[in-house]
């Protein structure tokens, strides 16, 4: 299950048995900034999170992983042989197409 920054904020808080007011003042802002964030207002700069976090013992850890799925190499690989200015022609002729386009599956199915 992915939890926001705000969550992972506010489990990690109270694993501590640390006030938001607490954690504002060893962060040196307010304690309605850390609030703002716990209720997903706000979203923090990874370094921000990153840096409470540590002030409450615990550390941030990002992963990237590939992937495998809905991917087709062969086609980004041609794609990329193109000129910029083909790409650019492209990609309009696409938008182009689905803004002509844009309403008819829902007209269809009605």
């Amino acid at each position: 299950m992915e939890r926001t920054p705000g969550q992972l904020l506010r489990e990690a808080r109270r694993r501590r048995g640390v006030s938001q007011k607490r954690l504002a003042t060893r962060a040196g802002t307010t304690q309605s900034a850390i609030s703002r964030i716990e209720k997903d207002h706000v979203s923090p700069r990874v370094d921000t999170l990153s840096e409470l976090l540590h002030l409450l013992g615990e550390d941030l850890v990002l992963d990237a992983a590939p992937r495998e799925f809905g991917i087709d190499r062969d086609l980004i690989r041609s794609a990329l042989r193109r000129s910029q200015p083909e790409r650019v022609r492209r990609g309009l002729a696409f938008a182009d197409m689905v803004r002509r386009n844009r309403g008819v599956v829902a007209r269809q199915q009605a």
